[in-house]
């Protein structure tokens, strides 16, 4: 886990520790824009096979707003293209933001990395060609203002995977009238890790330089992304099966969205599981241990 500072892409972060390493196989697990700080998870060789999970995973942020000027990007980073000095009342931003709590449909930035007929959302907007991306399904599952000081506030945000900050700041600042762009932002969580776990990028760099023995001391095992799914302990038989794609038995009811986490006899972490509930068993889904 990477505590990213404001300035480099995800890629940039990605790149630090292909080198810091030497492991080619290095990926995140949901993307944090250049201008964000916070909790980046970082997958490296076998585990990189993990990020599809990892990246559903629901997020927490604590995001900096400026009501009263809308930009194209609709963050700090874009060209203001709208302003206004009239600021709502604690009341109506209260009732605003209640507005955007829970299931909804949320349109993506134009200035995304979303691709529309092969190429890149944002690079067709630099273009000045006029970008509007189709809504997507996501869900805020809780948000609050925890600082108001016009013309800025501070939001606390729990949402799904999928959800744009950047949009819920700029939608904000329509629905009151006066536009609003995101100033700044943090993720504080991603699934069960915390930020405050997170190893900063100078800390992380420094241990480059003293070796091996020093950056690993940072790496966590590779299913402590997914301990909140069940563990299924196979048995020797059942391994075999597992290791051919071959289903086994589902045992008692599957929880959290139908996944688990195999396990060998010997206690090593071999594979996803997806519940199939019509046939009763196991299916796996990707297996990591050979």
């Amino acid at each position: 886990m990477l505590d990213k500072p404001s300035g480099p892409t995800s890629h940039d972060m990605v790149n630090v520790v292909r080198r810091g390493t030497g492991e080619r196989r290095v990926g995140h697990a949901g993307t944090l824009d250049p201008l964000a700080t916070g909790l980046l998870v970082i997958c490296l060789g076998p585990a990189t096979r993990l990020s599809e999970y990892l990246t559903r995973k629901d997020k927490r942020y604590r995001a900096r707003v400026r009501l009263g000027q809308t930009t194209t990007t609709y963050d700090a980073d874009g060209q203001v293209v709208a302003e206004s000095s009239h600021w709502p009342e604690h009341s109506a931003l209260e009732a605003a933001l209640a507005g955007f709590r829970g299931p909804q449909l949320q349109r993506p930035p134009p200035y995304s990395a979303i691709k529309r007929g092969g190429q890149k959302a944002y690079e067709l907007a630099r273009r000045g060609e006029v970008v509007e991306l189709e809504p997507r399904s996501v869900t805020i599952h809780s948000l609050e203002l925890v600082g108001w000081q016009p013309p800025e506030c501070e939001l606390e945000v729990s949402c799904s995977a999928g959800t744009y900050i950047r949009s819920l700041a700029h939608d904000l600042g329509q629905v009151l009238g006066c536009g609003a762009h995101l100033l700044g932002l943090r993720r504080t969580a991603s699934g069960a890790f915390q930020v405050g776990e997170a190893v900063p990028l100078s800390e992380l760099k420094m241990a480059f330089t003293e070796g091996a023995a020093a950056w690993k001391r940072y790496l966590l095992p590779a299913d402590s992304a997914l301990t909140d799914w069940p563990a299924v302990n196979l048995l020797l038989a059942e391994v075999e099966h597992v290791r051919h794609g071959r289903a086994v038995p589902l045992g008692e009811a599957p929880a959290a969205g139908g996944w688990a986490r195999a396990y060998s006899p010997t206690g090593e972490f071999m594979a996803v599981l997806q519940a199939d509930t019509t046939a009763h068993v196991w299916r796996p889904h990707k297996v990591l241990l050979s």
